[in-house]
């Protein structure tokens, strides 16, 4: 939706070409060996969408839509009164679930994650071990402390890991930011705000899961629904999923690490930097220019 960006900003140019960070984004995949992106967005303006990103890719990769639909829910629930926007990051995951059936990685349209993230998530993929009792996923971390704006708030999920390397927790932490005595502090989804641990790593919703995930979601969003999903502005993250699999020993979680450097944009005053990082990884022979 882009509330506090003003606007689509998965559509707004940020290289010197006009090239968005989306097409920096599946450049990335396709040369780390992934075969078809599907983009889930909301039907309203689907042929805007169409016309000034997807068609971009022809000939390129496999190209497939999903709709969010704030109705799209399991049998035997409404919409509750009042509510006008869909349930979040899992929510449009859910989307998907009729098109994708093999290993794939979800990431945010608006988010620049860098090359070697990709190679790290196509790596998992082709090393991954058997699905068996307990499936195996993958996250892409970042330390929190690069991964906050100077322009106000952000949101993001607090991992904690196990020996290993393993995802041992998930977080999910909303209005983070640097207050003004210099400590970053950030409200849990009960309303407290606490200090968190600026060198945590964090999800930035760059995910690797095998297709077993859409079955696990739909169990765990019918227990979301119930439990909370009756308010006007409950969200349904995917951290939050994860993190409860994790504790049920459904699921692990292998956290990645990269040499990438994340950068996003929130607000509009985080778009120069955006633009100033993608030239500066143009001059250093990282992409060409224009990007196609």
């Amino acid at each position: 939706m882009g509330s506090r960006y003003g606007g689509l900003k998965q559509m707004d140019p940020m290289g010197p070409n006009g090239e968005t960070v989306l097409d920096y984004s599946v450049f990335d995949a396709v040369r780390a060996g992934f075969g078809r992106v599907v983009f889930i967005i909301r039907e309203d303006f689907s042929e805007a969408f169409k016309t000034g990103v997807g068609e971009r890719f022809a000939g390129r990769i496999q190209v497939d839509y999903a709709f969010q639909k704030l109705e799209d829910l399991p049998d035997g629930f409404t919409v509750p009164t009042g509510r006008t926007k869909p349930w979040g990051t899992a929510h449009a995951v859910r989307a998907a679930r009729h098109l994708v059936n093999e290993p794939f990685a979800v990431i945010n349209a608006d988010d620049f994650y860098g090359q070697d993230a990709y190679v790290s998530a196509a790596r998992f993929f082709q090393n991954a071990p058997p699905q068996n009792e307990k499936a195996h996923y993958a996250l892409i971390g970042y330390p929190l402390i690069n991964t906050l704006s100077d322009h106000g708030d952000v949101n993001r999920g607090i991992c904690t890991q196990a020996a290993g390397g393993l995802l041992e927790g998930v977080e999910e932490y909303v209005k983070i930011q640097r207050d003004e005595d210099g400590v970053v502090r950030g409200n849990t989804l009960s309303g407290a705000r606490n200090v968190v641990n600026a060198g945590a790593p964090v999800s930035m919703n760059f995910w690797g899961f095998t297709a077993c995930f859409f079955e696990h979601l739909e169990a765990d969003f019918i227990r979301f629904l119930t439990s909370h999903g009756q308010g006007e502005k409950s969200e349904y993250y995917i951290p939050t999923v994860v993190d409860t699999l994790i504790q049920a020993g459904k699921a692990d979680c292998e956290v990645l690490t990269t040499t990438s450097q994340w950068f996003g944009v929130t607000y509009p005053e985080d778009k120069p930097h955006v633009v100033k990082s993608i030239q500066k990884l143009i001059n250093s022979g990282d992409y060409p220019s224009p990007l196609v």
